[in-house]
Protein backbone atom coordinates (compact mmCIF):
# COMPACT_ATOMS: atom_id res chain seq x y z
CA UNK A 1 0.00 0.00 0.00
CA UNK A 2 1.64 3.50 -1.07
CA UNK A 3 0.08 6.84 -0.04
CA UNK A 4 -0.01 9.81 -2.69
CA UNK A 5 0.99 13.49 -2.48
CA UNK A 6 0.59 16.20 -4.76
CA UNK A 7 3.90 18.47 -6.21
CA UNK A 8 2.44 22.47 -6.98
CA UNK A 9 3.37 22.77 -10.90
CA UNK A 10 5.17 25.87 -9.93
CA UNK A 11 5.76 29.00 -7.73
CA UNK A 12 3.48 32.01 -9.41
CA UNK A 13 3.91 35.33 -8.09
CA UNK A 14 0.73 37.38 -8.38
CA UNK A 15 0.51 40.51 -6.82
CA UNK A 16 3.43 39.79 -4.86
CA UNK A 17 1.72 36.80 -3.23
CA UNK A 18 2.90 33.06 -3.60
CA UNK A 19 -0.60 30.68 -4.51
CA UNK A 20 0.12 27.38 -4.16
CA UNK A 21 -2.87 24.44 -4.17
CA UNK A 22 -0.66 21.80 -2.74
CA UNK A 23 -3.34 20.47 -0.60
CA UNK A 24 -6.60 19.76 -2.95
CA UNK A 25 -5.51 15.78 -2.90
CA UNK A 26 -3.89 14.16 -0.42
CA UNK A 27 -3.12 10.92 1.02
CA UNK A 28 -4.01 8.45 -1.32
CA UNK A 29 -3.60 4.78 -0.57
CA UNK A 30 -3.13 2.71 -3.68
CA UNK A 31 -3.20 -1.29 -3.37
CA UNK A 32 -1.75 -3.21 -6.19
CA UNK A 33 -3.29 -6.69 -7.38
CA UNK A 34 -1.32 -8.89 -8.03
CA UNK A 35 2.07 -6.90 -7.02
CA UNK A 36 4.40 -7.33 -9.21
CA UNK A 37 2.13 -7.46 -12.17
CA UNK A 38 1.56 -10.90 -14.02
CA UNK A 39 1.66 -11.52 -17.66
CA UNK A 40 -1.20 -13.32 -18.83
CA UNK A 41 -1.94 -14.47 -21.98
CA UNK A 42 -0.09 -11.58 -24.13
CA UNK A 43 -1.22 -8.93 -21.88
CA UNK A 44 -0.61 -7.42 -17.99
CA UNK A 45 -3.81 -6.42 -16.31
CA UNK A 46 -3.53 -3.97 -13.98
CA UNK A 47 -6.19 -3.37 -11.08
CA UNK A 48 -5.56 -0.99 -8.27
CA UNK A 49 -7.51 -0.39 -5.22
CA UNK A 50 -7.37 3.20 -4.39
CA UNK A 51 -8.41 4.92 -1.15
CA UNK A 52 -9.05 8.53 -0.57
CA UNK A 53 -9.06 9.44 3.07
CA UNK A 54 -11.82 11.80 4.97
CA UNK A 55 -10.93 15.11 3.00
CA UNK A 56 -8.79 13.56 0.62
CA UNK A 57 -10.19 15.34 -2.37
CA UNK A 58 -11.03 19.11 -2.08
CA UNK A 59 -14.67 19.04 -2.70
CA UNK A 60 -14.56 21.39 -5.91
CA UNK A 61 -11.18 19.50 -7.16
CA UNK A 62 -10.79 17.19 -9.85
CA UNK A 63 -8.03 15.06 -10.67
CA UNK A 64 -6.56 12.97 -13.95
CA UNK A 65 -4.92 10.09 -12.60
CA UNK A 66 -2.60 7.91 -15.38
CA UNK A 67 -0.68 5.10 -14.11
CA UNK A 68 2.28 4.52 -15.91
CA UNK A 69 4.12 1.51 -16.91
CA UNK A 70 7.26 1.17 -18.02
CA UNK A 71 7.02 4.68 -19.21
CA UNK A 72 3.96 3.46 -21.23
CA UNK A 73 0.89 5.41 -20.05
CA UNK A 74 -2.49 3.25 -19.15
CA UNK A 75 -5.77 4.14 -19.29
CA UNK A 76 -6.49 7.71 -17.70
CA UNK A 77 -9.45 8.16 -15.12
CA UNK A 78 -11.25 11.14 -13.78
CA UNK A 79 -11.89 11.92 -10.00
CA UNK A 80 -13.98 13.96 -9.35
CA UNK A 81 -14.78 15.99 -5.85
CA UNK A 82 -18.53 16.18 -4.86
CA UNK A 83 -19.36 19.48 -6.31
CA UNK A 84 -16.73 19.04 -9.01
CA UNK A 85 -19.01 19.42 -12.43
CA UNK A 86 -17.40 16.81 -14.90
CA UNK A 87 -17.62 13.17 -15.70
CA UNK A 88 -15.71 11.35 -13.41
CA UNK A 89 -15.61 8.91 -10.01
CA UNK A 90 -17.15 11.31 -7.06
CA UNK A 91 -16.00 11.12 -4.17
CA UNK A 92 -17.36 12.38 -1.26
CA UNK A 93 -15.03 15.09 0.88
CA UNK A 94 -16.45 13.14 4.07
CA UNK A 95 -16.08 11.03 4.84
CA UNK A 96 -13.61 10.00 1.27
CA UNK A 97 -14.12 6.84 -0.72
CA UNK A 98 -12.75 3.78 -3.20
CA UNK A 99 -12.23 3.65 -5.71
CA UNK A 100 -11.11 0.54 -8.49
CA UNK A 101 -8.95 1.28 -11.27
CA UNK A 102 -8.56 -2.06 -14.34
CA UNK A 103 -6.81 -1.57 -17.22
CA UNK A 104 -5.52 -4.32 -19.54
CA UNK A 105 -2.37 -3.62 -21.50
CA UNK A 106 -0.45 -5.84 -24.77
CA UNK A 107 2.51 -7.03 -22.86
CA UNK A 108 5.98 -5.34 -24.02
CA UNK A 109 9.31 -6.49 -23.38
CA UNK A 110 10.11 -3.50 -21.62
CA UNK A 111 7.50 -3.93 -18.64
CA UNK A 112 9.30 -7.12 -17.11
CA UNK A 113 11.98 -5.58 -15.27
CA UNK A 114 10.14 -1.91 -14.66
CA UNK A 115 7.59 -0.22 -12.44
CA UNK A 116 4.12 0.80 -12.08
CA UNK A 117 3.57 4.84 -11.52
CA UNK A 118 1.13 6.69 -10.47
CA UNK A 119 1.07 10.32 -12.13
CA UNK A 120 -1.66 12.66 -13.13
CA UNK A 121 -2.83 16.66 -12.54
CA UNK A 122 -5.34 18.03 -10.73
CA UNK A 123 -7.72 20.89 -11.23
CA UNK A 124 -10.28 23.15 -9.90
CA UNK A 125 -12.69 25.57 -11.44
CA UNK A 126 -11.97 23.90 -15.22
CA UNK A 127 -7.73 24.91 -14.61
CA UNK A 128 -5.02 22.82 -14.10
CA UNK A 129 -3.43 23.69 -10.65
CA UNK A 130 -1.13 20.74 -9.63
CA UNK A 131 0.34 17.59 -11.29
CA UNK A 132 0.29 14.23 -9.28
CA UNK A 133 3.56 13.68 -8.16
CA UNK A 134 5.13 10.00 -10.03
CA UNK A 135 5.14 7.56 -7.31
CA UNK A 136 5.90 4.09 -7.80
CA UNK A 137 3.19 1.63 -6.59
CA UNK A 138 4.14 -1.48 -7.88
CA UNK A 139 6.56 -3.79 -9.78
CA UNK A 140 6.22 -5.26 -13.00
CA UNK A 141 6.23 -8.19 -13.93
CA UNK A 142 6.54 -11.10 -13.53
CA UNK A 143 6.42 -13.06 -17.20
CA UNK A 144 7.22 -17.07 -16.05
CA UNK A 145 4.70 -17.72 -18.74
CA UNK A 146 7.18 -16.86 -21.21
CA UNK A 147 9.12 -20.21 -19.68
CA UNK A 148 7.08 -21.77 -22.37
CA UNK A 149 8.67 -24.42 -24.79
CA UNK A 150 7.15 -24.34 -28.11
CA UNK A 151 8.24 -28.05 -28.64
CA UNK A 152 4.71 -29.05 -30.62
CA UNK A 153 4.89 -32.23 -31.26
CA UNK A 154 4.65 -34.09 -34.86
CA UNK A 155 3.11 -37.33 -35.57
CA UNK A 156 4.28 -39.87 -37.87
CA UNK A 157 1.65 -41.66 -39.97
CA UNK A 158 1.81 -45.52 -39.20
CA UNK A 159 2.28 -48.37 -41.92
CA UNK A 160 0.50 -50.93 -41.87
CA UNK A 161 2.85 -53.92 -42.04
CA UNK A 162 2.44 -57.27 -41.57
CA UNK A 163 5.13 -59.46 -40.40
CA UNK A 164 2.73 -63.07 -40.56
CA UNK A 165 -0.15 -62.40 -42.68
CA UNK A 166 -2.51 -65.33 -44.05
CA UNK A 167 -2.86 -66.41 -47.05
CA UNK A 168 -4.23 -69.12 -49.65
CA UNK A 169 -3.76 -71.48 -52.56
CA UNK A 170 -6.74 -72.77 -54.10
CA UNK A 171 -7.81 -75.35 -56.92
CA UNK A 172 -9.90 -77.44 -57.21
CA UNK A 173 -11.54 -81.01 -59.02
CA UNK A 174 -14.70 -81.33 -61.68
CA UNK A 175 -16.25 -84.61 -61.07
CA UNK A 176 -18.75 -86.42 -63.72
CA UNK A 177 -22.46 -86.38 -63.02
CA UNK A 178 -23.65 -88.54 -59.98
CA UNK A 179 -19.89 -89.31 -59.60
CA UNK A 180 -17.04 -88.78 -56.43
CA UNK A 181 -14.25 -90.36 -58.30
CA UNK A 182 -11.07 -88.52 -59.56
CA UNK A 183 -10.67 -88.72 -62.83
CA UNK A 184 -6.84 -88.92 -63.78
CA UNK A 185 -6.79 -86.24 -66.27
CA UNK A 186 -8.04 -83.68 -63.60
CA UNK A 187 -4.84 -84.12 -61.88
CA UNK A 188 -3.11 -82.98 -64.92
CA UNK A 189 -5.00 -79.60 -65.00
CA UNK A 190 -2.95 -76.32 -64.24
CA UNK A 191 -4.14 -75.69 -61.09
CA UNK A 192 -3.40 -78.99 -59.93
CA UNK A 193 -0.33 -78.96 -61.05
CA UNK A 194 0.45 -75.46 -59.67
CA UNK A 195 -0.66 -76.82 -56.36
CA UNK A 196 1.79 -79.57 -56.53
CA UNK A 197 4.52 -76.72 -57.01
CA UNK A 198 3.01 -74.82 -54.58
CA UNK A 199 3.72 -77.77 -51.99
CA UNK A 200 6.86 -78.37 -52.92
CA UNK A 201 7.74 -75.10 -52.34
CA UNK A 202 6.30 -75.22 -49.16
CA UNK A 203 8.24 -77.66 -47.95
CA UNK A 204 11.77 -75.96 -48.13
CA UNK A 205 10.73 -72.59 -47.75
CA UNK A 206 10.63 -71.60 -43.43
CA UNK A 207 8.29 -68.84 -43.74
CA UNK A 208 5.67 -70.68 -44.90
CA UNK A 209 3.14 -72.32 -42.19
CA UNK A 210 -0.02 -74.66 -43.46
CA UNK A 211 -2.73 -73.94 -40.93
CA UNK A 212 -5.63 -75.65 -42.82
CA UNK A 213 -6.79 -77.66 -45.89
CA UNK A 214 -10.04 -76.94 -46.82
CA UNK A 215 -11.75 -79.70 -48.99
CA UNK A 216 -15.36 -78.54 -49.68
CA UNK A 217 -18.05 -80.38 -52.10
CA UNK A 218 -20.64 -79.59 -54.01
CA UNK A 219 -22.71 -80.90 -56.25
CA UNK A 220 -25.24 -79.70 -59.15
CA UNK A 221 -28.96 -78.88 -58.18
CA UNK A 222 -30.54 -81.74 -60.11
CA UNK A 223 -31.91 -84.93 -58.66
CA UNK A 224 -32.65 -86.02 -55.18
CA UNK A 225 -31.21 -83.48 -52.88
CA UNK A 226 -30.67 -86.11 -50.22
CA UNK A 227 -28.26 -88.19 -51.95
CA UNK A 228 -26.54 -84.68 -53.34
CA UNK A 229 -26.05 -84.43 -49.90
CA UNK A 230 -24.45 -87.32 -49.60
CA UNK A 231 -22.28 -87.07 -52.87
CA UNK A 232 -21.16 -83.50 -51.86
CA UNK A 233 -19.36 -85.40 -48.31
CA UNK A 234 -17.96 -88.27 -50.75
CA UNK A 235 -16.67 -85.70 -53.06
CA UNK A 236 -14.45 -83.84 -50.19
CA UNK A 237 -13.52 -86.64 -49.20
CA UNK A 238 -12.11 -87.68 -52.64
CA UNK A 239 -10.59 -84.64 -52.74
CA UNK A 240 -9.27 -84.79 -49.66
CA UNK A 241 -6.99 -87.96 -50.66
CA UNK A 242 -6.04 -86.80 -53.95
CA UNK A 243 -4.52 -84.18 -52.00
CA UNK A 244 -2.61 -86.02 -49.51
CA UNK A 245 -1.48 -87.94 -52.67
CA UNK A 246 -0.52 -84.18 -54.18
CA UNK A 247 1.55 -83.44 -50.74
CA UNK A 248 3.17 -86.91 -50.71
CA UNK A 249 4.26 -86.55 -54.89
CA UNK A 250 6.06 -82.89 -53.50
CA UNK A 251 7.81 -84.62 -50.65
CA UNK A 252 5.71 -82.02 -48.54
CA UNK A 253 5.24 -83.18 -44.93
CA UNK A 254 3.90 -80.11 -43.43
CA UNK A 255 0.07 -81.00 -44.25
CA UNK A 256 -0.63 -83.28 -41.00
CA UNK A 257 -3.49 -85.12 -40.75
CA UNK A 258 -5.29 -82.90 -38.32
CA UNK A 259 -5.51 -79.52 -40.69
CA UNK A 260 -7.37 -81.81 -43.19
CA UNK A 261 -10.97 -80.28 -42.97
CA UNK A 262 -14.00 -81.46 -45.01
CA UNK A 263 -17.12 -80.04 -45.96
CA UNK A 264 -20.24 -81.12 -47.90
CA UNK A 265 -22.21 -78.40 -48.82
CA UNK A 266 -24.60 -80.14 -50.94
CA UNK A 267 -26.88 -78.51 -54.01
CA UNK A 268 -24.46 -75.53 -55.05
CA UNK A 269 -27.52 -72.92 -56.03
CA UNK A 270 -25.31 -69.85 -55.17
CA UNK A 271 -22.65 -71.20 -57.15
CA UNK A 272 -26.07 -71.80 -60.10
CA UNK A 273 -26.68 -68.32 -60.36
CA UNK A 274 -22.91 -67.22 -60.38
CA UNK A 275 -22.24 -69.42 -63.16
CA UNK A 276 -25.33 -68.23 -64.87
CA UNK A 277 -24.72 -64.63 -64.78
CA UNK A 278 -21.41 -65.59 -66.48
CA UNK A 279 -22.93 -67.69 -69.07
CA UNK A 280 -23.41 -66.36 -73.13
CA UNK A 281 -27.34 -67.03 -72.25
CA UNK A 282 -29.13 -64.27 -73.52
CA UNK A 283 -30.28 -62.00 -71.22
CA UNK A 284 -34.46 -62.51 -71.03
CA UNK A 285 -33.51 -66.21 -70.44
CA UNK A 286 -31.17 -65.54 -67.77
CA UNK A 287 -33.64 -63.23 -65.81
CA UNK A 288 -36.58 -66.00 -65.92
CA UNK A 289 -34.04 -68.61 -64.20
CA UNK A 290 -32.95 -65.93 -61.78
CA UNK A 291 -36.41 -64.85 -60.87
CA UNK A 292 -37.46 -68.75 -60.60
CA UNK A 293 -34.67 -68.74 -58.19
CA UNK A 294 -35.80 -66.12 -56.34
CA UNK A 295 -39.28 -67.20 -56.47
CA UNK A 296 -38.85 -70.54 -55.07
CA UNK A 297 -37.24 -71.31 -51.99
CA UNK A 298 -37.25 -75.14 -51.77
CA UNK A 299 -35.04 -76.39 -53.78
CA UNK A 300 -36.79 -79.40 -55.22
CA UNK A 301 -39.49 -77.10 -56.53
CA UNK A 302 -37.01 -74.81 -58.27
CA UNK A 303 -35.88 -77.49 -60.33
CA UNK A 304 -39.01 -78.72 -61.07
CA UNK A 305 -39.61 -74.71 -62.50
CA UNK A 306 -36.28 -74.64 -63.88
CA UNK A 307 -36.39 -78.48 -65.82
CA UNK A 308 -40.30 -77.00 -67.12
CA UNK A 309 -38.42 -74.91 -69.56
CA UNK A 310 -36.85 -77.89 -71.77
CA UNK A 311 -34.87 -75.62 -74.17
CA UNK A 312 -33.23 -73.59 -71.02
CA UNK A 313 -32.68 -76.46 -68.74
CA UNK A 314 -30.50 -78.32 -71.80
CA UNK A 315 -28.36 -75.25 -72.41
CA UNK A 316 -28.12 -75.28 -68.21
CA UNK A 317 -27.45 -78.99 -68.03
CA UNK A 318 -24.52 -78.45 -71.33
CA UNK A 319 -22.80 -75.26 -70.00
CA UNK A 320 -23.55 -74.72 -66.13
CA UNK A 321 -24.24 -77.97 -64.53
CA UNK A 322 -20.55 -79.67 -64.86
CA UNK A 323 -18.51 -76.75 -63.72
CA UNK A 324 -20.99 -77.32 -60.14
CA UNK A 325 -19.74 -80.97 -59.72
CA UNK A 326 -16.77 -80.26 -57.90
CA UNK A 327 -14.76 -79.95 -54.51
CA UNK A 328 -12.63 -76.92 -53.89
CA UNK A 329 -9.51 -77.18 -52.51
CA UNK A 330 -7.43 -74.44 -50.32
CA UNK A 331 -4.83 -74.51 -48.30
CA UNK A 332 -4.69 -71.75 -45.75
CA UNK A 333 -1.19 -70.62 -44.43
CA UNK A 334 0.81 -68.06 -42.98
CA UNK A 335 3.72 -66.47 -44.70
CA UNK A 336 6.22 -64.57 -42.47
CA UNK A 337 7.48 -62.00 -44.83
CA UNK A 338 11.11 -60.35 -44.48
CA UNK A 339 13.09 -60.15 -41.55
CA UNK A 340 14.67 -56.54 -40.22
CA UNK A 341 17.83 -57.68 -41.79
CA UNK A 342 16.26 -58.39 -44.87
CA UNK A 343 14.01 -54.91 -44.87
CA UNK A 344 17.06 -52.65 -44.17
CA UNK A 345 19.63 -54.46 -47.00
CA UNK A 346 16.75 -54.51 -49.81
CA UNK A 347 15.66 -51.17 -49.20
CA UNK A 348 19.71 -50.22 -49.61
CA UNK A 349 19.93 -52.75 -52.53
CA UNK A 350 16.91 -52.92 -54.73
CA UNK A 351 14.27 -50.67 -52.92
CA UNK A 352 11.77 -50.95 -55.65
CA UNK A 353 11.55 -54.60 -54.69
CA UNK A 354 9.43 -53.73 -51.55
CA UNK A 355 5.57 -52.73 -51.27
CA UNK A 356 4.91 -49.31 -49.46
CA UNK A 357 3.99 -50.68 -46.05
CA UNK A 358 7.29 -52.57 -46.08
CA UNK A 359 9.07 -49.11 -46.57
CA UNK A 360 7.15 -47.43 -44.24
CA UNK A 361 7.92 -50.24 -41.69
CA UNK A 362 11.62 -49.80 -42.48
CA UNK A 363 11.97 -45.91 -42.19
CA UNK A 364 11.03 -47.21 -38.60
CA UNK A 365 14.02 -49.37 -37.85
CA UNK A 366 16.43 -46.16 -37.80
CA UNK A 367 17.18 -43.45 -36.01
CA UNK A 368 19.26 -41.93 -38.58
CA UNK A 369 17.40 -38.81 -39.69
CA UNK A 370 18.73 -38.73 -43.13
CA UNK A 371 18.05 -42.29 -44.01
CA UNK A 372 14.88 -42.16 -42.76
CA UNK A 373 14.20 -39.29 -44.82
CA UNK A 374 15.86 -40.96 -47.73
CA UNK A 375 13.23 -44.15 -47.40
CA UNK A 376 10.11 -41.78 -46.98
CA UNK A 377 11.32 -39.75 -50.28
CA UNK A 378 11.32 -42.78 -52.05
CA UNK A 379 8.17 -44.00 -50.63
CA UNK A 380 7.03 -40.75 -52.49
CA UNK A 381 8.71 -41.70 -55.41
CA UNK A 382 6.75 -45.04 -55.95
CA UNK A 383 3.92 -44.42 -54.57
CA UNK A 384 2.81 -40.94 -54.99
CA UNK A 385 -0.85 -41.05 -54.10
CA UNK A 386 -0.13 -42.25 -50.51
CA UNK A 387 -0.49 -39.41 -48.55
CA UNK A 388 1.58 -40.67 -45.34
CA UNK A 389 4.99 -41.07 -46.76
CA UNK A 390 5.36 -37.49 -47.74
CA UNK A 391 3.79 -36.71 -44.14
CA UNK A 392 6.82 -38.37 -42.65
CA UNK A 393 9.07 -37.35 -44.40
CA UNK A 394 7.20 -33.65 -43.31
CA UNK A 395 8.16 -34.89 -39.93
CA UNK A 396 11.86 -35.29 -40.42
CA UNK A 397 12.35 -32.42 -41.84
CA UNK A 398 10.17 -30.66 -38.70
CA UNK A 399 12.60 -32.38 -36.19
CA UNK A 400 15.58 -31.16 -38.16
CA UNK A 401 14.41 -28.04 -38.02
CA UNK A 402 13.68 -27.00 -41.56
CA UNK A 403 10.21 -25.89 -41.29
CA UNK A 404 9.86 -24.48 -44.81
CA UNK A 405 10.32 -28.15 -46.12
CA UNK A 406 8.05 -29.79 -43.42
CA UNK A 407 5.52 -27.25 -44.05
CA UNK A 408 5.70 -27.94 -47.74
CA UNK A 409 5.57 -31.79 -47.36
CA UNK A 410 2.80 -31.74 -45.11
CA UNK A 411 0.83 -29.59 -47.52
CA UNK A 412 1.20 -32.01 -49.69
CA UNK A 413 0.59 -35.27 -47.45
CA UNK A 414 -3.19 -33.11 -46.80
CA UNK A 415 -3.81 -32.31 -49.99
CA UNK A 416 -3.62 -35.94 -51.78
CA UNK A 417 -6.11 -36.78 -48.30
CA UNK A 418 -7.41 -34.23 -45.30
CA UNK A 419 -6.30 -36.29 -42.42
CA UNK A 420 -6.08 -34.94 -38.89
CA UNK A 421 -2.44 -35.96 -38.88
CA UNK A 422 -1.09 -33.41 -41.35
CA UNK A 423 -3.66 -31.11 -40.08
CA UNK A 424 -1.54 -31.30 -36.57
CA UNK A 425 1.22 -31.28 -38.15
CA UNK A 426 0.72 -28.21 -39.92
CA UNK A 427 -0.47 -26.47 -36.75
CA UNK A 428 3.10 -27.36 -35.07
CA UNK A 429 4.30 -25.41 -38.03
CA UNK A 430 2.05 -22.55 -37.35
CA UNK A 431 3.28 -22.78 -33.60
CA UNK A 432 6.38 -22.56 -33.98
CA UNK A 433 6.31 -19.62 -36.50
CA UNK A 434 3.63 -17.02 -33.60
CA UNK A 435 0.50 -18.06 -35.51
CA UNK A 436 -1.38 -18.76 -32.73
CA UNK A 437 -4.82 -18.17 -34.20
CA UNK A 438 -4.17 -20.64 -37.22
CA UNK A 439 -2.95 -23.32 -34.73
CA UNK A 440 -5.74 -23.50 -32.95
CA UNK A 441 -7.64 -24.26 -36.38
CA UNK A 442 -6.26 -26.68 -37.46
CA UNK A 443 -6.11 -28.70 -34.33
CA UNK A 444 -9.16 -28.29 -34.09
CA UNK A 445 -9.69 -30.50 -36.92
CA UNK A 446 -6.90 -32.55 -35.99
CA UNK A 447 -8.87 -35.10 -33.29
CA UNK A 448 -7.88 -36.14 -30.02
CA UNK A 449 -4.29 -37.56 -30.07
CA UNK A 450 -2.02 -37.11 -27.35
CA UNK A 451 0.85 -34.86 -29.55
CA UNK A 452 -2.67 -32.78 -30.72
CA UNK A 453 -3.27 -32.47 -27.02
CA UNK A 454 0.53 -31.11 -25.64
CA UNK A 455 0.06 -28.73 -28.38
CA UNK A 456 -3.36 -27.42 -27.60
CA UNK A 457 -1.66 -27.33 -24.00
CA UNK A 458 1.27 -25.27 -25.45
CA UNK A 459 -1.45 -23.02 -26.99
CA UNK A 460 -3.48 -22.88 -23.70
CA UNK A 461 -0.37 -21.92 -21.63
CA UNK A 462 0.64 -19.11 -24.19
CA UNK A 463 -3.62 -17.52 -23.78
CA UNK A 464 -3.18 -17.84 -19.98
CA UNK A 465 -5.76 -20.68 -20.03
CA UNK A 466 -3.59 -22.55 -17.12
CA UNK A 467 -6.18 -24.90 -16.34
CA UNK A 468 -6.94 -26.20 -19.50
CA UNK A 469 -3.07 -26.63 -19.91
CA UNK A 470 -2.40 -28.69 -17.02
CA UNK A 471 -5.58 -31.16 -18.66
CA UNK A 472 -3.81 -31.10 -21.93
CA UNK A 473 -0.34 -31.38 -21.77
CA UNK A 474 0.40 -35.26 -20.60
CA UNK A 475 2.29 -36.65 -18.08
CA UNK A 476 5.81 -35.49 -16.17
CA UNK A 477 7.18 -32.82 -18.92
CA UNK A 478 8.38 -29.46 -18.85
CA UNK A 479 5.29 -27.72 -19.81
CA UNK A 480 3.26 -29.46 -17.48
CA UNK A 481 4.91 -28.38 -14.30
CA UNK A 482 5.18 -24.96 -16.06
CA UNK A 483 1.32 -24.77 -16.07
CA UNK A 484 1.06 -26.44 -12.94
CA UNK A 485 2.94 -23.62 -11.02
CA UNK A 486 0.84 -20.92 -13.18
CA UNK A 487 -1.95 -22.47 -12.07
CA UNK A 488 -1.14 -22.37 -8.73
CA UNK A 489 0.05 -25.35 -7.60
CA UNK A 490 3.56 -25.41 -6.90
CA UNK A 491 3.72 -28.68 -5.29
CA UNK A 492 2.59 -30.62 -8.15
CA UNK A 493 5.14 -28.26 -10.52
CA UNK A 494 7.60 -29.62 -8.36
CA UNK A 495 6.72 -33.21 -8.70
CA UNK A 496 6.18 -32.83 -12.22
CA UNK A 497 9.97 -32.08 -12.90
CA UNK A 498 11.06 -33.88 -10.39
CA UNK A 499 9.52 -36.94 -12.30
CA UNK A 500 10.52 -35.76 -16.23
CA UNK A 501 13.27 -35.44 -18.12
CA UNK A 502 14.15 -31.69 -16.87
CA UNK A 503 14.98 -33.01 -13.67
CA UNK A 504 18.50 -32.25 -13.33
CA UNK A 505 18.18 -29.54 -16.45
CA UNK A 506 19.19 -26.11 -15.75
CA UNK A 507 15.08 -25.21 -16.79
CA UNK A 508 14.04 -27.50 -14.12
CA UNK A 509 16.04 -26.42 -11.68
CA UNK A 510 15.10 -22.94 -12.41
CA UNK A 511 11.59 -23.46 -12.53
CA UNK A 512 11.80 -25.61 -9.37
CA UNK A 513 13.65 -22.13 -7.73
CA UNK A 514 10.34 -20.00 -8.81
CA UNK A 515 8.17 -22.78 -7.05
CA UNK A 516 10.44 -22.30 -4.03
CA UNK A 517 9.90 -18.18 -4.45
CA UNK A 518 6.12 -19.12 -4.16
CA UNK A 519 5.94 -21.29 -1.56
CA UNK A 520 8.43 -18.98 0.55
CA UNK A 521 11.21 -21.38 0.89
CA UNK A 522 14.79 -19.93 0.83
CA UNK A 523 16.82 -22.91 0.88
CA UNK A 524 14.76 -24.27 -2.04
CA UNK A 525 15.43 -21.31 -3.75
CA UNK A 526 19.16 -21.06 -3.55
CA UNK A 527 19.77 -24.95 -3.90
CA UNK A 528 18.01 -24.82 -6.83
CA UNK A 529 19.37 -21.44 -8.42
CA UNK A 530 22.78 -22.85 -7.80
CA UNK A 531 22.06 -25.86 -9.52
CA UNK A 532 20.36 -24.00 -12.01
CA UNK A 533 23.17 -21.17 -12.84
CA UNK A 534 26.15 -24.17 -12.38
CA UNK A 535 24.41 -25.72 -15.65
CA UNK A 536 23.58 -22.06 -17.52
CA UNK A 537 25.40 -18.76 -15.98
CA UNK A 538 23.13 -16.49 -17.85
CA UNK A 539 20.50 -17.54 -15.42
CA UNK A 540 22.35 -15.67 -12.55
CA UNK A 541 21.33 -12.21 -14.66
CA UNK A 542 17.73 -13.81 -15.15
CA UNK A 543 17.08 -14.42 -11.64
CA UNK A 544 18.66 -11.13 -10.35
CA UNK A 545 15.64 -9.57 -12.74
CA UNK A 546 12.82 -11.78 -12.17
CA UNK A 547 9.94 -10.24 -10.80
CA UNK A 548 9.64 -13.72 -8.99
CA UNK A 549 12.51 -13.14 -6.46
CA UNK A 550 11.59 -9.73 -5.83
CA UNK A 551 11.01 -10.34 -2.24
CA UNK A 552 14.25 -11.98 -1.55
CA UNK A 553 16.52 -8.84 -3.27
CA UNK A 554 17.78 -7.85 0.16
CA UNK A 555 18.64 -11.34 0.85
CA UNK A 556 22.44 -12.13 1.52
CA UNK A 557 22.17 -15.84 0.51
CA UNK A 558 20.27 -14.65 -2.63
CA UNK A 559 21.99 -11.84 -3.80
CA UNK A 560 25.37 -14.04 -3.18
CA UNK A 561 24.00 -15.92 -5.88
CA UNK A 562 23.44 -13.48 -8.36
CA UNK A 563 25.01 -10.45 -7.83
Amino acid sequence: MRKQSIKGLAFIAVASSLVTSCDLMKDLEYKVTPSPLEMHGDSVRVKVDVTFPEKGIKKKASAEITPMLGGVPLKSVTVLGEKAVGNGTTIAYKPGGKMVYTDVIPYQSSFENTTLQVTGKISKGGKEKDQIEPIEIAKGTIVTPLWVAKDFKVIYATDEFKRVTEQSTVAQLNFDKSKSVVKPAELKDADIKALEAWMAKAQTNPKIAIKSVNMTGFASPEGEQGKNESLSTDRATAAKDATKSIAKKAKNTKGQEEIYNLVGSGEDWEGFKAELQKSSMKEDEKQLVIRVLEMYKDPVQRETEIRNMSKTFTFLEKSILPQLRRSEIKVVYDLTGYYDEELIALSKSTIDSLDLEEILFTATLTTDLNEKLRLYNEASRMFPTDYRAFNNAGAVLYTQGKMDEAKAKFEKANSLKENPISQNNLAAIAGVAGERIKAKELLSKAGGAPEVKYNQGILAIQDGNYGSAVSNLGDNNFNKALAQLLNGDANAAVKTIDASADKESARGFYLKAVAAARQDKLDGIVNNLKSAIAKDASLKTKALNDMEFLKYLENASFTALVK
